[in-house]
């Protein structure tokens, strides 16, 4: 097993035995691929590529027929257990001949259909709901883990730098959208999460979806794209004008990007994401746009595009040296349009080392 795997299951396993857990049942996908490197994913809530089961000294992988030769191939180290009655009965099986009292199992990645026939499966079996354990070892990236996450976002802002030079007058959101899309499969495993292009007042939606709508001159286009690469995201906003914006979004947009430079510049360990969201949330606050900035500041990016830290009103936790994390600030005005801009940063002990180019801003 390599060496970072070998790592982290030795951290898994410091958490049983500290909680008097005898194993750990792990269906989060991320979660799968950071503990053994098998990279399938799950095709929706209800239909899962496998599991892994954890013991004090064993390591299982379970999965079906279509994922043998992948999970063979990529996770060689762990015992492969192919089922073809379901999970449940899998976990049964592979109970009878262990000494399995209690079973964690992660909340939030199993649903209550699956849960129901595992814990029928398991009737003696103790369940203990162990949540996040397993995101907040993945929040710390690795060396290796944040030069992967470089190489994702200059995936996407390659494609993106590309994609501006096209854009022109009656190009739709659709369109462009489109070309997002098919240049980050030719320039990476594509993209981290279905591409946000949203102009005019459609700007004024934070998670709009691309439209027939034609581009006009001078108002918005927001462009919130990503990359995946290697397994690792990359999520970036950039606002755009097709000619001379009018005076409005100049303002506003040097509003939201003296906020973003504010967040970027107090970022640091040892802060809370509150703390540093509160400080771009003032800038807007004082320049009379506070009702306007309607999501929290920033996410973890990692195996997932949303994962641990948040930078948000509701974030008490300390950020720590080696997060990655997204700073995107916006202000959104209703039926006029919006302006949001997003950037990646390394927190590091004394501050933090922004990992998106700084080249794509307007100077109003």
């Amino acid at each position: 097993m390599k060496s970072h795997y070998l790592q982290r299951m030795k951290r898994v396993r410091g958490i049983l035995a500290g909680r008097g857990l005898d194993a750990f049942l792990i269906t989060c996908p991320e979660n799968r691929r950071y503990l053994s490197g098998f990279t399938a994913e799950d095709v929706g809530i209800s239909e899962s590529a496998g599991a892994l089961l954890i013991l004090r000294k064993e390591a299982i992988l379970l999965t079906d027929g279509r994922y043998e030769i992948q999970a063979r191939d990529e996770a060689p180290d762990w015992r492969l257990v192919i089922y073809r009655r379901g999970l449940a009965q899998a976990l049964k099986n592979l109970m009878h001949d262990r000494s399995v009292h209690n079973l964690a199992y992660e909340p939030d990645y199993l649903s209550c259909r699956r849960f129901e026939a595992i814990k029928k499966a398991l009737p003696e079996t103790e369940f203990v709901s162990l949540r996040g354990r397993i995101e907040t070892m993945r929040s710390i990236k690795s060396s290796s883990e944040i030069e992967s996450l470089k190489k994702a976002i200059s995936a996407a802002e390659k494609v993106l730098g590309g994609i501006c030079t096209e854009i022109g007058p009656g190009m739709t959101e659709k369109e462009i959208a489109w070309r997002i899309i098919e240049g980050l499969w030719q320039h990476a495993e594509g993209p981290s999460f279905s591409p946000i292009v949203a102009s005019g007042p459609n700007a004024a939606l934070p998670h709009a979806v691309p439209t027939d709508r034609p581009i006009e001159e001078g108002e918005p286009i927001l462009i919130d794209m990503g990359a995946r690469l290697g397994g690792y995201c990359s999520d970036m906003t950039r606002t755009i004008f097709l000619g001379e914006p009018r005076s409005l979004f100049r303002e506003i947009y040097a509003i939201v990007r003296k906020a973003q430079i504010a967040a970027q510049n107090a970022l640091k360990a040892g802060l809370t994401g509150k703390q540093v969201d509160q400080v771009a949330r003032d800038v807007i606050k004082d320049a009379g746009y506070g009702p306007r900035f309607v999501h929290s500041l920033g996410h973890g990016v990692g195996l997932a595009v949303h994962e641990a830290p948040t930078l948000s009103q509701r974030s008490r936790k300390k950020l720590r040296p080696g997060m990655v994390v997204t700073v995107e600030p916006g202000i959104y005005l209703p039926d006029q349009g919006g302006v949001r801009l997003e950037n990646m940063a390394l927190v590091e002990a004394d501050g933090a080392t922004i990992l998106s180019k700084n080249d794509w801003f307007y100077e109003f």
